[in-house]
């Protein structure tokens, strides 16, 4: 072993040493000792576990026991160690001995509640069942009273889905020491969404960007809940660039989306409508059309709406195209375009015209199907031709009458009543008449009619008959030379 002599800084450091304890003892004479009760809650470090006990400091000159299964988890392990702060409540005093527990006692209870009540504290409680007028809900070992009303922000049209759940509540309630306690949810969930309401103003603006949770579909829109407790309003105009019949067609509730801020409009202090647009956070198609949408296409399209003058067509997602009344059918006179056609039929139209600057496009339905039965107007029925045709109806000023699909022509009065076999005054809507083709203005879809020539039809039928086996194969049929044909077999006759 070997010995060290002692030095003189030895005796310096041993005397500041001592000077130093001796100045912190008087100090803690100087300070008064606090006095622990049931029911105190303290702030205790561990100092060392025992088999049974684990001792601690209480902040008095005397230490405190606890039980080690209160500092054990559900494995048998300790919960802390020594040096941690736990907190603890003390459930005996004797004498000197002072005895710890996490659980609070019944004392403490009364005077946390008491406490809770009178700073406005949050306590959390688990609903235990459904009664009168209610909820039974146990807060810290207290039986208390939640109306039915303050349980949740909305409407509870189901109490039992709230049974065995664990809620944060507001006690608005408090007497006779804790035998008649009052709480409320929807309070603390309302000063939680003013909170957040603030908060979220402060940070977003108009034209900002947020994301969101679709909470609820309406026939006029989709609720999107952006921050807990606060919902925005997409109208069924903002949820895509296509036309939407119902919001259900597009979004369904839990569904996740992204939505552009329009309008905020702040009506009190926790209560404001956002008015939020999905479609404005995508591509708008008409700053960039397809190159598939030019002039003399045929392109598959939605019919979205039928309207009096028309009907619009979607031919690509958001971009749509009217089919005036004029080019629904060569050959059916329309009144509306739902009597061909009806909202979210698919058809094939042919593209007319497209104003990228207007954002408009003209569609044509009759010219995708083809067919223009004018187009051999001339060769079909030529100048002083007879034909059998259909009353369709009667004008002060003629007869209209139908020669084939999408072929009507005029009988002038005038000419109508100067043969008097024509019987025009006789003549009704679906009646059979004969005529002979006076004029065609092709450019104007027009055709002028007039009563026949009895002895030119006898004339114009052999001529026909004759026809049927002297026209060679690709002669023309042109209105010239029949009608040179037809003028000198009349004057043959006239001979």
């Amino acid at each position: 072993m070997v010995f060290r002599r002692p030095t003189d800084d030895d005796d310096i450091e041993s005397n500041e040493g001592s000077a130093d304890f001796a100045k912190m003892l008087e100090e803690s004479f100087q300070k008064p000792t606090r006095k622990l009760q049931t029911g105190d809650r303290v702030k205790a470090e561990i100092l060392s576990f025992g088999r049974e006990q684990v001792i601690v400091s209480t902040g008095t000159p005397y230490d405190g026991f606890v039980s080690a299964l209160d500092l054990l988890d559900a494995d048998g392990k300790p919960k802390a160690k020594v040096g941690d702060t736990v907190d603890l409540f003390v459930t005996q005093v004797r004498g000197t001995q002072i005895f710890l527990s996490t659980s609070p006692t019944a004392k403490n209870l009364a005077d946390d509640l008491e406490d809770a009540h009178r700073r406005n504290l949050v306590v959390e409680g688990k609903v235990e069942e459904v009664i009168n007028g209610g909820f039974r809900v146990v807060i810290m070992g207290k039986r208390a009273f939640c109306p039915v009303s303050q349980m949740d922000a909305r409407q509870i049209d189901t109490p039992e889905e709230y049974v065995g759940k664990r809620f944060e509540f507001k006690i608005t309630q408090y007497s006779e020491r804790g035998r008649n306690i009052v709480v409320s949810r929807r309070r603390l969930l309302e000063e939680q969404k003013g909170h957040a309401l603030t908060a979220f103003l402060e940070k977003q603006k108009v034209g900002d960007v947020v994301t969101g949770t679709v909470s609820r579909l309406e026939k006029f829109g989709a609720f999107v809940e952006i921050i807990p407790g606060l919902e925005g309003l997409a109208h069924i105009s903002e949820l895509n660039w296509s036309r939407v019949g119902d919001p259900s067609e597009v979004l369904e509730v839990g569904q996740q989306v992204t939505a552009k801020i329009l309008k905020v409009e702040r009506e009190s202090a926790d209560r404001v409508k956002i008015s939020l647009s999905l479609k404005q956070t995508q591509a708008e198609p008409w700053l960039n059309l397809p190159a598939e949408l030019e002039e003399g296409r045929i392109l598959p399209g939605k019919v979205t709406r039928c309207m009096k003058f028309g009907a619009f067509v979607e031919v690509f997602p958001g971009i749509e195209g009217l089919i005036p009344l004029s080019e629904m059918s060569y050959t059916k006179r329309v009144a509306r375009s739902d009597e061909l056609i009806k909202e979210g039929e698919k058809i094939n139209v042919k593209v007319k015209e497209v104003d990228a600057f207007a954002r408009r496009i003209s569609l044509s339905l009759r010219d995708a199907e083809g067919g223009d039965p004018w187009a051999t107007i001339s060769s079909q029925f030529p100048v002083g031709s007879f034909h059998s045709g259909t009353v369709e109806r009667r004008e002060a000023f003629g007869l209209f009458v139908k020669l084939a699909d999408g072929i009507t022509g005029l009988v002038p009065k005038s000419k109508a009543v100067a043969s008097a076999n024509f019987g025009f005054d006789n003549l009704k809507p679906g009646d059979t008449v004969k005529v002979r083709v006076a004029e065609i203005r092709g450019d104007e879809r027009k055709i002028s009619l007039e009563p026949p020539d009895e002895s030119g039809l006898e004339d114009w039928q052999e001529f026909q008959q004759a026809q049927k086996g002297a026209a060679p194969k690709g002669a023309s049929t042109s209105l010239g030379l029949l009608g040179q044909q037809l003028q000198a077999a009349m004057a043959k006759k006239k001979v």
